[in-house]
């Protein structure tokens, strides 16, 4: 392995918990990876010659996967102190509540041996759960303790699998004491993978959620419904198709993983190499050339990635140093691979698990979404390349030199091949077949035409990329199951969520608190309208756009992407939906706030790995990051007020009108927020391109024939200004 693809994996491993796996060898690190390469076979065979039934499919998958997490994550304390035992403590008294308010609910008489396994078996989750260093393990060596947490976590799916007929069939709705404390292991099991492998903030909501739906009667006001039993909340969440295995872990199960594994391939062969080149070809040239390559190359590579951290690095070890070297400030240079590799969640064709989640949810065909999903995705990048250009512009920084640059020629020559794969499966997307069928031709295909250099003999000579034998496959395959692994657990906790929520009309609730505090709002911005300009059903929809950003900032700075949506959009969509918006308009708009949030700090975890390759500091990398976001940050404004961006009504006036009020809108945010055009942006401007950019996303004819002029006419004259600031490498703080 490469000293480069070394400091990749270190980096990975500091900066995404999702990807600090332990570095096995001997039995244990055999076992592990048998059981990795066995489960993405079993997805690879399942995804080209079938699935099988959807509870069965789940229970499978999810066997290996919560088990897996224990082995292959060691546990981390992420927690300063004594918060560490005061959560873990938390944690181990409700897991023995749960049970002990179980075994006191059931009506049936349970056997005393029966109960005293139950017990005990609680008793060791509770005793191993806690932070004890004895138990800890570490990178090189799993304790006793995760082998027996492994098979507690298997151990519940594998029981509904063993005795599937009887469950399901054979008295579908009856809940015999056994399948309950096998629920309450669910519980316990499913908090304690998603903490190993994501952090705490998840499984915390999700006792809360679960805490919401029992203690229903006892709360105040408008929180208060009429609570369910312990047996019904752990039967709704255990052997319902609303909870643990829902949605989400179905979607994973079928879709996502196999994705995963795509890209994970796929980039084994040098695919991600070959974006980087293009992109150096495409954007090199111009004024600050890396910077605008690190844009273009993450968007590349996001489309394959999905993981906003594991883009960063890959492509930030190649593009922060010459950033640097061409005289942009470490921290900007942090920012802008940050920024910009966060977008390739938001990308076709392969936007990260969170997309294949919304279709499933709206019953979207995938190759719809994919195709609804380019011009959002366009303008994301379009506001990014915007402000990179004025910082360069503003720092009279040139573009690479062109003996950096690689010939388009013999990029396409000596890498052909690998765009094979990727082509045959977009075009089976685009053609209606399903995703996981376009996911298994299209690992077969990277499998195979990774093979094109040697066939070709003398014709290959000089053609790139790694040929994927037994070896490599072995290794791929492992890789890709353990990609998927945090994922999984993740989608499992939100069940917990979904399912309370559906249980007990949470999200109506909800709704209703941002319908009341939205209207308020805009009832007081209203009455001070003196044009007439503003309409109150709009006014509403913004404030409560606005309310959702936030919540999804804040819930996406302690939970990933995927959960953030998932959450947010069962929650928040039907409020939006009662003011009149488009449900896939309102799930984008969850979607890219959620992606937001990764560079939004005090947690931005895909800005603190570009300032660990930057060498900056990562609260400040952070904060740029977040700057170079503000631009982008308008775009699902604009594609909620005008669904036409989305193709949702289609009309060729309105898309060009929200088309044009979004570009310009992105381009008076942009030159905010970067300070100078020429002429050094003052408060007042700052403030006016706010206000007009902000009122751009209405798309209102009238509105847009004001701001638009406005707009421009003031990037003019601060263009027209001249340059007033040196060559500093500072940016103007805002």
């Amino acid at each position: 392995m490469s000293a480069a693809q070394n400091e990749i994996d270190r980096l990975i491993e500091q900066f995404d918990p999702e990807a600090s796996f332990r570095r096995l060898a001997g039995l244990a690190g055999g076992i592990v990876s048998v059981l990795a390469v066995g489960l993405s076979g079993w997805h690879f065979y399942t995804a080209g010659f079938g699935l099988h039934n959807e509870i069965a499919h789940r229970a499978i998958h999810l066997s290996v996967v919560l088990g897996l997490c224990f082995l292959v994550f060691p546990r981390q304390r992420r927690l300063p102190g004594p918060w560490e035992w005061i959560v873990s403590i938390g944690l181990v008294t409700f897991y023995l509540v749960l049970g002990f308010s179980l075994l006191n609910s059931l009506s049936d008489p349970v056997p005393p041996v029966v109960r005293g396994v139950f017990i005990a078996v609680l008793l060791s989750i509770g005793a191993l759960s806690l932070p004890l260093r004895a138990f800890d393990g570490s990178h090189q060596h799993i304790p006793w303790r995760d082998w027996v947490f492994a098979g507690f976590a298997s151990g519940f799916s594998l029981y509904l699998l063993l005795f599937f007929d009887s469950i399901f069939l054979q008295r579908p709705g009856d809940h015999t004491p056994i399948d309950l404390m096998f629920g309450v292991i669910a519980v316990a099991m499913v908090i304690e993978a998603t903490r190993r492998t994501m952090g705490i903030f998840l499984p915390l909501l999700a006792i809360a959620t679960v805490l919401y739906g029992i203690f229903g009667p006892y709360l105040p006001g408008g929180l208060a419904h009429r609570g369910y039993s312990v047996p019904r909340v752990v039967a709704h969440l255990y052997k319902g198709t609303e909870g643990i295995y829902g949605i989400p872990v179905g979607v994973v199960a079928t879709f996502v993983f196999h994705f995963v594994l795509f890209g994970i391939m796929a980039q084994l062969t040098g695919l991600g190499q070959l974006f980087v080149n293009l992109a150096t070809i495409a954007a090199g040239r111009f004024a600050g050339g890396p910077a605008k390559v690190s844009v273009v190359s993450s968007g590349l590579f996001g489309m394959i990635s999905g993981s906003p951290i594991a883009n960063t690095v890959t492509t930030g070890v190649m593009t922060i140093p010459l950033m640097k070297k061409v005289g942009f400030s470490p921290r900007f240079a942090g920012g802008v691979e940050a920024s910009a590799s966060c977008g390739g969640q938001v990308t076709p064709p392969i936007m990260g698990a969170a997309a294949f989640i919304m279709a499933e949810t709206l019953g979207i065909p995938y190759n719809q979404l994919i195709i609804v999903a380019i011009i959002p995705a366009a303008l994301h990048y379009f506001a990014i390349l915007y402000m990179v250009h004025l910082e360069a512009r503003r720092l009279k920084l040139s573009g690479m030199d062109p003996a950096e640059i690689p010939s388009l020629v013999l990029v396409l020559k000596s890498s052909w091949h690998l765009f094979i794969p990727l082509v045959v499966m977009v075009t089976l997307l685009l053609m209606q077949y399903t995703p996981f069928l376009a996911a298994f031709w299209g690992i077969t295909l990277t499998v195979l035409c990774s093979w094109i250099p040697k066939l070709l003999g003398p014709f290959g000579k000089g053609m790139t990329g790694l040929t994927v034998g037994p070896r490599a496959l072995v290794q791929g395959f492992e890789m890709g199951a353990k990609s998927a692994l945090s994922i999984g657990a993740a989608c499992a906790c939100v069940g917990f969520v979904l399912g309370i929520t559906t249980l007990t009309g949470m999200g109506f609730k909800f709704s209703a608190w941002v319908l009341d505090l939205s209207g308020s709002a805009a009832q007081v911005l209203v009455s001070y309208d003196v044009f007439g300009w503003l309409v109150l059903n709009q006014v509403t929809i913004l404030f409560g756009l606005f309310f959702t950003a936030i919540a999804c900032i804040i819930m996406g700075s302690g939970v990933p992407t995927t959960p953030t949506y998932i959450i947010l959009a069962a929650i928040v969509a039907p409020a939006l939906a009662q003011l009149g918006v488009p449900q896939l308009a309102t799930h984008f708009f969850v979607f890219y706030f959620g992606v937001l949030a990764d560079v939004t700090p005090p947690v931005a975890l895909a800005a603190f790995a570009a300032a660990g390759i930057a060498r900056s500091e990562p609260m400040r990398t952070g904060m740029t990051a977040f700057r170079l976001s503000m631009g982008k940050a308008l775009v699902p404004f604009a594609f909620v007020y005008t669904p036409a961006l989305l193709l949702i009504d289609f009309t060729w006036s309105a898309f060009l009108v929200a088309t044009v009020s979004a570009i310009v809108a992105v381009m008076g945010l942009g030159a905010a927020y970067t300070g100078q055009l020429g002429r050094r942006i003052g408060r007042p401007a700052f403030l006016a391109l706010n206000l007009l950019s902000l009122s751009l996303v209405f798309a209102n004819p009238k509105v847009s024939a004001v701001a638009v002029p406005a707009v421009l006419a003031i990037l003019w004259w601060h263009v027209r200004g001249g340059d007033e600031v040196t060559k500093t490498g500072v940016v103007p703080s805002r």
